[in-house]
């Protein structure tokens, strides 16, 4: 082999048997266990697991940016040259210049003092710098920022290199960081979840940006992510992390169609997916385990469906299984498909695997709504920064949205962030006191209610809010947080305590969990508590604000699963607000899809996603990434452009026409009316077209 054909095998960035641990006041924390990982010029390698599993630990320890506390051993190579223990400023002249990093929190990333084109332009003179004496002018700098900014698709680059970070969309945001981190042109590429909690529709442009870029300089892209859509769609090849080591690593198609090791299928077992209606979802039973404790041999095995004893014993090596590299003790077996099958349809819990059909009351079932919303109105003033703060504006945050929801059904709002979801949620409460229409619930007017009737009512209607811990008061144990409702509205203690264990139950968490605080849960348990609060007094409706947004995906199934069954349980009727549209696909009987305040769309889960009109409902469907690499590079995506426009000034007309592909003067003239307009269900669209929304299914 020539050294031409070596240096193409040399990978661009290596990591070998890396080992991390942190002395803390508890223990020794062992965070990464053994990892190693490499990338080639032109790859995407993508890193998943569930939140602690050592992700971006080992990303972190590779850039040298772990606080002085870790201790780090193993090597850390870019193109054969070491970088594990080099001083601070050699260290440095790799870091930015070689390797780049996009970071999880652009908002917290960026210098919130700073303008993006002062961050970028100093990046740039920093490592110029460091390459020779002297600099570039500042002028210079500034039109290469500018040039950066536009090459991640940033709109009006030159107006945006003068803007501050909180000046930005959260979208905006995450571009101004990839170009940040492009700027001395890396040749490799470490994202750390950089589509985390953006929509959809942004999340698809992030990824478009950063295959374009790739494209473009035949990058090495480590892409770290719990979102195994975006795997399936972007990585070349794939490494699964489970406590702090590496449990399975191999080409994306074959992790994928024939993993061989349970993790791996259990987290793949846990996705509802977008185009498959009747599919099986199955957490994964138990918790990550923690990194100062760690199980005796596999440190999966207190949670494997197929463990045997020598699996608590000894800890199996990664070794080659087929086309992948398992470090399961039972890899040979995971290959016969049956076998495999059965980690996810016989799960380790007490509780069913749940069918991805949604199943309220049927059409021929139809029962009086016990809650109807017609024309409901919600807007805020915009005032003047000044002492006499004048009204200068108004923006429209819910405008005439209607809809009826049956005891036993799941109505969800979806939508771009800013479209109105929560808003609509808390007005139908009146947490948020609306400025016209009616919100009848059970033939009541809520609306007309006192303050005195509203608290009275409210036993019937609750909400659980989109962050629990910061929901849940972090002084009182958890007992007394489910308990407290019961007492303020005339229980004696004693039951509501007996109750409050009852409630445990009933979410699936022990009743000796009541003296414990909130901190001590992981969050999905803390997303439970929330809903034990939530339905202490026995309400008839629940609204749940992005109640799995935050969580891994092998605790959001558990959570939809339980959804499911107090939906059957207790015939609740829920109103579910979400952006996660594979989730939605999973749990709703009926959609309303929301843009800039107004329902653009409405139907049944099968007609909105079977058969969408909206050219918006269309996009969204389009942007949502499926867990399987085959049908995913087959789907052909609608790229929005741009970000959903300020409701202070929105477009005349119809609202989506400045992102719309479709539209015309009509649109400009005139709002289109939410009607049947030939395809069995409302769409507010004045040339609505039928189209599959994704491949299969």
């Amino acid at each position: 082999m020539t050294d031409a054909a070596d240096a193409r095998n040399e990978p661009l960035f290596a990591v070998e048997e890396l080992e991390v641990t942190f002395d803390t006041k508890e223990g020794l924390v062992h965070a990464v266990r053994g990892v190693s990982l490499d990338v080639h010029a032109g790859e995407v390698l993508g890193v998943v697991g569930e939140s602690g599993s050592g992700k971006s630990v080992t990303m972190l320890a590779a850039m040298g940016l772990l606080p002085e506390t870790a201790a780090i051993s193993g090597s850390v190579r870019f193109q054969g040259e070491e970088l594990l223990g080099l001083p601070g400023e050699e260290l440095a002249s790799y870091r930015g210049r070689r390797i780049g990093m996009i970071f999880q929190d652009p908002l917290t990333s960026l210098n919130p003092v700073l303008t993006i084109g002062q961050q970028i332009a100093g990046a740039i003179a920093a490592h110029r710098k460091r390459q020779r004496s002297g600099g570039r002018r500042s002028s210079t700098l500034r039109n290469e920022a500018i040039e950066l900014l536009d090459l991640v698709s940033v709109p009006e680059p030159e107006h945006r290199v003068d803007s501050y970070p909180h000046e930005l969309s959260g979208g905006m945001r995450q571009r101004a960081m990839i170009a940040l981190a492009i700027s001395n042109e890396p040749d490799v590429l470490i994202a750390d979840e950089p589509t985390t909690a953006l929509d959809v529709t942004i999340q698809a442009q992030i990824l478009d940006v950063l295959r374009s870029i790739q494209d473009r300089r035949d990058l090495g892209i480590v892409l770290i992510t719990h979102d195994l859509g975006v795997v399936a769609g972007m990585a070349d090849r794939v490494a699964v992390m489970y406590g702090g080591r590496v449990v399975e690593q191999g080409p994306v198609d074959h992790v994928f169609s024939g993993t061989r090791h349970p993790y791996t299928r259990g987290l793949i077992g846990c996705l509802p997916r977008l185009d498959k209606r009747d599919l099986t979802i199955a957490p994964i039973a138990g918790v990550p385990p923690s990194a100062l404790a760690l199980p005796s041999g596999c440190a999966f095995h207190p949670r494997c469906p197929v463990s045997i004893e020598v699996c608590s014993s000894v800890d199996p090596v990664l070794e080659p299984s087929g086309p992948v590299r398992s470090a399961c003790h039972r890899h040979e077996e995971m290959a016969d498909r049956d076998f495999a099958n059965a980690v996810v349809l016989e799960p380790v819990s007490d509780q069913p695997a749940t069918s991805t059909t949604a199943d309220g009351p049927s059409a021929t079932e139809r029962r009086d709504p016990i809650l109807r919303v017609v024309g409901l109105e919600k807007h805020f003033d915009v005032r003047s920064t000044g002492l006499l703060r004048r009204v200068i504006g108004r923006v429209d945050a819910v405008s005439d949205v209607s809809f009826d929801l049956e005891r036993g059904q799941i109505l969800s709002l979806v939508g771009e962030s800013g479209c109105g979801k929560s808003t609509t949620g808390r007005s139908i409460l009146r947490l948020i006191e609306p400025d016209g229409g009616t919100v009848t619930y059970d033939g009541q007017d809520v609306l007309a209610k006192s303050l005195k009737e509203m608290r009275r009512l409210r036993q019937n209607l609750q909400i659980v809010f989109q962050d629990p811990f910061s929901s849940l008061n972090p002084r009182m144990r958890v007992g007394e947080i489910i308990a407290e409702p019961l007492v303020v509205h005339g229980m004696p203690q004693d039951r509501a305590t007996d109750r409050a264990d009852e409630l445990l139950e009933l979410v699936q968490l022990r009743p000796e969990y009541r003296s414990r605080f909130p901190h001590e849960f992981s969050g999905g348990q803390r997303q439970r508590v929330s809903l034990a609060r939530s339905l202490a007094l026995e309400p008839d409706v629940l609204v749940l604000d992005e109640p799995v947004s935050a969580l891994d995906v092998s605790v959001q199934a558990g959570i939809i699963q339980l959804l499911d069954e107090l939906r059957r349980r207790l015939d609740l009727g829920i109103v579910f607000i979400a952006h996660d549209l594979s989730v939605v696909r999973h749990v709703s009987d009926l959609v309303a899809v929301m843009y800039l305040g107004r329902i653009v769309e409405f139907g049944r889960n099968q007609d909105v996603f079977d058969r969408p009109s909206h050219p918006y409902t269309q996009a969204l469907l389009s942007a949502v990434p499926i867990p399987d690499p085959v049908v995913e590079r087959a789907r052909t995506r609608i790229l929005l452009q741009g970000d959903v426009p300020s409701g202070i000034n929105p477009p005349s007309g119809c609202r989506f026409r400045t992102r719309c592909w479709r539209a015309e003067q009509r649109c400009i003239e005139e709002q289109p009316e939410l009607i049947d307009r030939g395809q069995g269900h409302p769409v507010a669209c004045h040339f609505p077209v039928l189209e599959p929304a994704v491949n299969g299914g």
